[in-house]
């Protein structure tokens, strides 16, 4: 497992843009697989992005696909997800999550996971 500290969260009016960070101590991410998933209040927790061990593939859910990009810069340990045309319906906490397992867009394809950041976005 690795160690993972989500930055970045905040409020933001609809149509806006924010950068997320999550950044590991120690071990280096470039062996694991990425995803970054958000939890409403009363929802479960959904996946959201995702991008491969060796930056090969990403995988987005439909709600985010053409406005959130995930990247990573594997020399400074750090992956982002940056959100343009922010919608309210985008309000959530993020977390980031690092995994090996083949099954990079659902929560049991990860097993070291960050505390969250708090994204608002308001109408």
């Amino acid at each position: 497992q690795v160690q993972l500290v989500e930055s970045g969260g905040g409020l933001v009016q609809a149509g806006g843009s924010l950068r997320l960070s999550c950044a590991t101590s120690g071990r280096a991410l470039y062996t694991y697989n990425m995803g970054w998933f958000r939890q409403a209040p009363g929802k479960e927790r959904e996946f959201v992005t995702a991008i491969s061990w060796n930056n090969v593939s990403t995988y987005s859910a439909p709600s985010v696909k053409g406005r959130f990009a995930i990247s990573r810069d594997s020399a400074q340990h750090t992956v982002y997800l940056q959100m343009n045309t922010l919608k309210p319906e985008d309000t959530a906490v993020y977390y980031c999550a690092a995994g090996k397992s083949s099954r990079l867009t659902t929560t049991r394809g990860y097993d070291s996971w960050g505390q969250g950041t708090q994204v608002t976005v308001s109408s």
